[in-house]
């Protein structure tokens, strides 16, 4: 499933966690909410290449989606 599809379903509150911490690791609590959301979960390979010591990360192309969004830009 797509960002799009499942980022309406994420609550307000991590909605805007996301929003102001594009580009950090992602809470294990909050990497729960998307896989519940329909998102990718911990195991998939949407994550995979984007662990580091810190956790995991959003890939590029999800990153630019928020930043987007937190521009008040239509998102690609």
């Amino acid at each position: 499933m797509e960002i799009a599809e499942w980022w309406p379903k994420l609550t307000h509150a991590t909605r805007d966690w996301l929003l102001a911490n594009n580009g950090d690791a992602v809470p294990a609590e909050i990497m729960t909410e998307i896989a519940a959301a329909g998102g990718p979960g911990k195991s998939e390979p949407w994550w995979t290449n984007q662990i580091d010591s810190d956790g995991f990360y959003f890939p590029d192309d999800a990153s630019d989606w928020v930043e987007a969004v937190a521009n008040d830009e239509r998102p690609s």
